[in-house]
């Protein structure tokens, strides 16, 4: 498959139809470049919250809702577009009030068979805790497309290995960020590149990029695409198979050979997918030392 992964700015909107041009110019121009999925960031969907106008766009807690009531009609959208350009989509997350005690943090997943899903935010971060209370949904999900098996860890997940772990079957992890600096950035990269190397699987990480005058939430994003494998038989030595430019904003591509990946699991030059279970045991014989 070719994957397509965003380094995606936020727009001021002033109509719904600005909108609908926007996300159809985006995954137009990804599908002409014969991308088979596509990969939009977390939280970029913030941007219609502006529908709503200035004060509620900057609000934290009304910034939620306004974006919440539009998740229905821009899912529509998505599954049109995967559909009308043969493409799958993961759609950019975004605050959805979800039947939960408050908002959860999810992306959707639309296959061009008309077939969707979304996948939650597991672990939310300090502002996601502290300021805004978002909270964790619906557990993981493996998606089992024409295309591969699929996993998605947004942003701050994937820096947890056990959340990789329980993805262990997936093809492709994708990994939706929205970061404000390079220390974020760089965190959930290698967090991106950890879940590569010991799932011996593909990784693609997009990203929110540039600053806005309209959000406490979102107002400043630094990032770009990235597609990530082990380094190891059939992938770059240095697993990374393509990467975009800082805060540059458009697509990145990589063919990715699903062959590779059975490949590379099957007989690579280590086999850190196989191996995983012998850490309990060495776990077990731990012991301290002292030496003073």
């Amino acid at each position: 498959m070719k994957i397509a992964t965003a380094a995606y700015p936020l727009d001021w909107l002033d109509s719904w139809s600005q909108y609908e041009d926007k996300i159809a110019t985006w995954v137009r121009d990804g599908a002409a470049q014969g991308a088979d999925l596509l990969v939009f960031p977390e939280y970029g969907a913030m941007e219609l919250s502006t529908l709503a106008g200035r004060a509620v766009a900057s609000d934290l807690e009304g910034s939620i809702y306004a974006t919440s009531d539009r998740m229905e009609d821009a899912n529509t959208l998505h599954a049109k577009l995967a559909a009308e350009y043969n493409v799958h989509i993961l759609g950019a997350s975004a605050p959805v009030a979800a039947g939960f005690a408050r908002p959860v943090n999810r992306a959707m997943f639309f296959a061009p068979n008309g077939q969707s899903d979304h996948q939650d935010k597991q672990i939310m971060t300090r502002f996601e805790r502290e300021d805004w209370d978002i909270l964790p949904g619906d557990g993981l999900r493996l998606f089992d497309t024409a295309i591969g098996k699929i996993g998605v860890l947004i942003c701050y997940d994937s820096e947890f290995p056990l959340l990789g772990r329980a993805l262990s079957e997936a093809d492709v992890i994708l990994v939706p960020s929205c970061t404000e600096g390079i220390a974020g950035y760089s965190r959930v990269r290698i967090g991106a590149m950890a879940r590569a190397l010991e799932g011996q699987c593909v990784t693609a990480m997009a990203s929110l990029v540039g600053t806005v005058d309209w959000s406490e939430a979102v107002d400043v994003n630094t990032g770009m695409g990235g597609i990530f494998g082990p380094p190891d038989h059939g992938f770059p030595g240095t697993g990374v198979l393509a990467e975009g430019r800082m805060n540059h904003a458009g697509w990145t591509f990589a063919e990715v050979d699903l062959d590779a990946i059975a490949n590379v699991r099957a007989d690579g030059g280590v086999l850190n997918r196989l191996h995983w279970q012998e850490q309990a045991a060495r776990v077990k014989m731990t012991a301290k030392s002292s030496l003073s």
